[in-house]
């Protein structure tokens, strides 16, 4: 009996070690789906205030991952951490919040304003609030701040919807824009870097445990760019009509971030280029580099 008890415990150890990633891997899966229809919600033809789109999207963003059952992870404790385990959840939620923070950023900065006029005071609120610590726990948490962050973007999606509205609204210019289109390529230039990398910032070469935090930090910045590259086509389809080229860069681009967002290996391999296994950063960056490019060239297109 004690040899057939131990037995049985390996047995089960070891299906437990089979059946973990595999479970984790599944419900990653679904988890990266987010169940929100731009579309159905602001369809094309339905007059809607300029920068409401992008507002709701980025609500249900921030509050899909803090509402999913494990919720904010970069801030849990090691084992489901960043840092150790699985982290996988977490490292690509530092990129959707990273993403986040500079997208909103310049909705206050740009979009919303022009020269010498005042920054909307909820979007304010908003950058604010999401530049808090992604990774601390208590005083004041993450989860905590960055739901004051949704909270100000309601109250701005309601000053939008107000009589008189006292939000502010995205002017539809090109050249704020072109601001928007800067800060992208600067978060996927980012992404490309460490997707490509070979070597840390100190010379030693990347370690095959640091290969998948690089990959799923730079999914985080497409699964959020990917979504509001649908919301900005929607706040800019006035302006955009005529402009045949430019809508199918958006189309194109959109297409390169969905697919990169969408990505998801069991595990995370690091193949060389001419070797049997494939090399899964490489894979991803080859949807980011797509997607950056074509977005030099909607920045070129919208300056003529």
């Amino acid at each position: 009996m004690p040899r057939t008890g131990r037995l049985l415990g390996l047995t089960a150890a070891a299906l437990a070690l089979a059946v973990g990633p595999v479970t984790l891997h599944l419900t990653q899966q679904r988890h990266n789906a987010l169940p929100f229809d731009l579309e159905a919600q602001y369809p094309e033809g339905k007059a809607v205030p300029g920068g409401e789109p992008f507002a709701a999207t980025v609500i249900a963003l921030v509050e899909h991952e803090l509402d999913s059952p494990s919720g904010w992870r970069p801030n849990d404790f090691p084992l489901w951490g960043p840092s150790l385990w699985a982290d996988n959840n977490a490292n690509r939620q530092l990129g959707i919040i990273q993403a986040v923070r500079e997208s909103v950023r310049v909705l206050k900065d740009h979009l919303t304003k022009v020269s010498a006029t005042q920054f909307d005071l909820h979007l304010v609120q908003a950058d604010t609030a999401f530049r808090n610590d992604a990774r601390k726990l208590w005083l004041p948490s993450a989860e905590g701040k960055f739901r004051e962050g949704t909270a100000a973007l309601r109250a701005y999606v309601a000053g939008l919807d107000a009589t008189p509205p006292t939000s502010k609204p995205i002017t539809l210019r090109n050249v704020e824009l072109i601001r928007l289109f800067q800060n992208w390529t600067d978060l996927l230039g980012d992404a490309h870097a460490n997707l490509f990398k070979r070597q840390e910032d100190d010379g030693s070469t990347v370690p095959v445990w640091r290969t998948d935090d690089y990959f799923y930090h730079a999914q985080g910045f497409a699964h959020v760019l990917h979504l509001l590259m649908r919301a900005v086509r929607r706040e800019y389809a006035p302006t955009l009509a005529d402009r045949s080229v430019v809508r199918q860069l958006f189309d194109e681009v959109t297409d390169a971030l969905s697919r990169a967002a969408a990505l998801k290996p069991l595990v995370v391999l690091e193949g060389a280029p001419d070797g049997l296994l494939a090399n899964h950063r490489r894979n991803l960056d080859a949807f980011v580099v797509e997607a950056r490019q074509k977005m030099y060239s909607i920045r070129e297109e919208l300056e003529k």
